[in-house]
């Protein structure tokens, strides 16, 4: 679990799938009213406390994006408080109560994103996927001074999407932006066929 501070009020937690199976959650239980989820989110807010200060007291707008290859992104943004004091639940049978205010949104995107450090990683893996007849396709983004390749998984074979995640986390690593902040943030480098491209100006 991988927790960050977007501004005072907003905090980005990034959870692989390998942190919801250690809980006994399946993706598809993010979208359940479950005490499994219920206690993950309070894990999530006393991590994101201990870690970065952040109080998850009030009201909270929470936005779950799933992403195909790398796991689950969770946006925290608090809310005000309208003048409310602060009461928290502190006795056992008090936990079975709302302690969090929550409004969530759940968005599930295909976009498979890997981010890489060093441009000739992103050289090497799309010359191996080129090599593997695995796709030409994808678009090339630069953000937060590292490159973000996005592939859409229906343009590649299905029975060969295993093999593209695996060539992709050998140079890269999963990366917990969303392809909406990608859109938004992000500076399109490549906007089609970046895989094509890169081996056509850097083959050597």
């Amino acid at each position: 679990m991988k927790i960050e501070r977007l501004s005072q009020d907003k905090i980005r937690i990034f959870l692989t799938f390998d942190d919801l199976l250690e809980r006994g959650i399946q993706k598809e239980d993010m979208w359940r009213e479950i005490p499994k989820v219920h206690e993950l989110f309070s894990e999530m807010m006393d991590q994101a406390y201990s870690e970065l200060g952040f109080d998850a007291s009030g009201p909270l707008a929470v936005e779950v994006f799933a992403l195909p290859a790398q796991g689950m992104v969770v946006i925290v943004t608090r809310g005000k408080m309208n003048g409310q004091s602060d009461e928290r639940a502190t006795d056992d049978e008090d936990t079975e109560d709302e302690i969090y205010e929550m409004e969530v949104t759940m968005e599930q995107s295909d976009i498979v994103m890997y981010s890489f450090r060093d441009f000739e990683d992103v050289i090497s893996v799309c010359k191996q996927l080129q090599a593997a007849s695995l796709t030409e396709d994808g678009r090339l983004y630069s953000y937060n001074g590292k490159w973000i390749l996005a592939l859409e998984p229906a343009l590649i074979d299905s029975s060969r999407h295993n093999a593209v995640i695996a060539l992709l986390a050998e140079y890269g690593e999963a990366t917990s932006v969303t392809y909406a902040m990608l859109e938004e943030y992000g500076k399109v480098i490549m906007p089609s066929d970046a895989v094509r491209e890169i081996c056509t100006h850097f083959y050597n």
